[in-house]
């Protein structure tokens, strides 16, 4: 069979692998729907399954992440959708694994609860990221996933006096930092310094400083590997086309900072250890993982993971709440008299105050629901499963190995999952009102800034409390402020976080008279 190939022109031979490959695609296609109608499911609407119609779409996602329009990408795959699924498509390229794309809160939370065994990070997910995240929370499933959360949940569990410590030493370093009464600053940037700054303290008890020292390596190496990790994420198939130099020599600089941390912890003994955990005041995140394993590996991936979770999020968050306090002065001047009068104009806030603070709450709520700091986020099938369709309509079947990629930015984004007769006061759903929150509860699984079921996000009080903190700490000392930017040229840029792609150039403003209240 060999000698009878190998005797063929070229001509001939490329003839015979196009017809091969040709013939793939359908049969593969056949295949699919056999199996799927022996489930008793049918398909998602089918976008492309093979090259031909496909790839456009894969080069339309990476194009439209590289020039920030992702939400306009994602939200324009759903024009081609059938009115039995109108909001899940499926996109294949190669005809193997295909990708269901979704913004439907049933799916969200089959995929989070109903059917959690059935879905997990996947083989792929976890190849893509272990070198910068390795076997942490983020990237593993079932046991190993299992033994992560229970790493790391001790931390969280139960609010700490030396959290709130760290919160203000850090949001009155940046305070330092701000500029003259009326001047411009960028406060994204000084925020994301905060947010890095509290968390390095937090996991290693030791800070980076990069409010002190903005160009410190560290930070540089950090924003690389996590706009580069998007990248090789949104373009799976083709990601080992995508070059790494900056990526790996970002990982390399991550490793090289939190390394003797690391070996300094594991040096002391489970009973000094154990001395150090009666101490609220100097027990770290490292200290506590040291406790239960002394693997350096496990201890740096689950760093990783949360260093990124922790600096990230809050800073995104807290960015996006401030550009829309300018555009709403109304809303600023009614959450500074709130907290003038429950903290007053100088204590630091406690976690008390905190929760009487309502509308605070409902503000960071909002800020959640237009801009959830995770905008993007997939599962991998376990094994075969499926979506429930629409009512009167069948399961959608999603077979092993299959990738769902859905969207909370997206869902939370969605007209028709709001009254479609707006009660009295209560804004337009694309506007950012906080006060829609005093007579309003999102349905269930409408609203899931932190996910949902068992991986629902375990840092999320202490980013809440930290978030919260922060902004105290600016409406005590702030009047007012106003936004320096280009309100129409601002844009949603979506990298493991979704923050303002231009920044968030604003001015703060102190009382004039020197009276605390506006």
């Amino acid at each position: 069979m060999i000698d009878i190939i190998l005797s063929l022109r070229p001509l001939y031979i490329w003839a015979v692998v196009l017809g091969l490959i040709a013939a793939w695609f359908p049969a593969r296609k056949a295949y699919v729907d056999y199996k799927i109608r022996k489930l008793g499911g049918v398909r998602s609407s089918v976008l492309a399954t093979d090259p031909i119609r496909g790839m456009p779409f894969f080069i339309d996602a990476g194009y439209s992440q590289m020039n920030n329009r992702l939400l306009e990408y994602y939200n324009n795959l759903y024009k081609w959708a059938t009115p039995e699924c109108p909001n899940c498509v499926e996109l294949a390229s190669f005809g193997v694994v295909r990708f269901l794309l979704t913004r439907e809160p049933e799916h969200i939370k089959t995929i989070l609860t109903t059917k959690f065994g059935d879905f997990g990070k996947g083989p792929t997910f976890h190849e893509a990221w272990s070198p910068f995240l390795g076997d942490s929370i983020f990237t593993t499933d079932g046991q190993s996933w299992s033994d992560s959360r229970a790493l790391i949940r001790p931390m969280f569990i139960k609010e700490r006096v030396r959290d709130l410590e760290i919160f203000d030493k850090w949001t009155s370093a940046l305070i330092d930092k701000l500029p003259a009464s009326g001047e411009t600053v960028d406060v994204l940037d000084l925020l994301y310094r905060t947010t890095l700054d509290i968390t390095t303290e937090f996991l290693l008890g030791e800070s980076l400083n990069s409010l002190g020292n903005p160009k410190h390596e560290f930070v540089q190496a950090f924003h690389d590997v996590q706009r580069i990790q998007m990248l090789i994420t949104i373009l799976a198939p083709f990601r080992y086309f995508i070059p790494k130099f900056r990526y790996n020599r970002g990982i390399r600089v991550l490793e090289r900072f939190i390394s003797p941390y690391i070996a300094r912890t594991l040096a002391l003994t489970p009973d000094e250890l154990d001395k150090l955990s009666k101490s609220d005041k100097v027990f770290t995140f490292l200290h506590s993982m040291a406790r239960s394993t002394r693997d350096e590996k496990v201890i740096r991936d689950q760093i990783m993971a949360v260093l990124l979770a922790g600096r990230d999020t809050a800073a995104a968050t807290l960015s996006w709440t401030i550009y829309e306090l300018a555009r709403y002065p109304a809303v600023y001047r009614k959450l500074r008299r709130h907290v003038l009068d429950t903290v007053g104009p100088a204590r630091a806030p406690t976690y008390e105050d905190i929760k009487s603070l309502t509308f605070l709450t409902h503000a960071l709520n909002e800020t959640l629901r237009l801009y959830p700091a995770v905008p993007y986020n997939l599962r991998a099938a376990l094994q075969d499963t499926r979506l429930p369709g629409r009512p009167g309509q069948p399961d959608i079947i999603v077979l092993k190995d299959d990738v769902v990629v859905y969207s909370t930015l997206a869902m939370q984004r969605r007209r028709d999952l709001y009254p479609e007769v707006l009660p009295e006061g209560f804004a337009d759903p694309a506007v950012w009102s906080p006060e829609r929150w005093e007579r309003w509860t999102p349905k269930s699984w409408n609203y899931v800034p932190f996910n949902g079921g068992p991986r629902i996000c375990v840092g999320q009080n202490f980013a809440m409390t930290e978030m919260a903190f922060t902004l105290i700490r600016l409406l005590q000392k702030y009047d007012r402020l106003e936004y320096r930017g280009d309100w129409e040229a601002q844009y949603h840029k979506a990298e493991v976080v979704g923050v303002p792609g231009h920044g968030v150039p604003v001015a703060f403003y102190e009382p004039e008279d020197g009276n605390v209240v506006s």
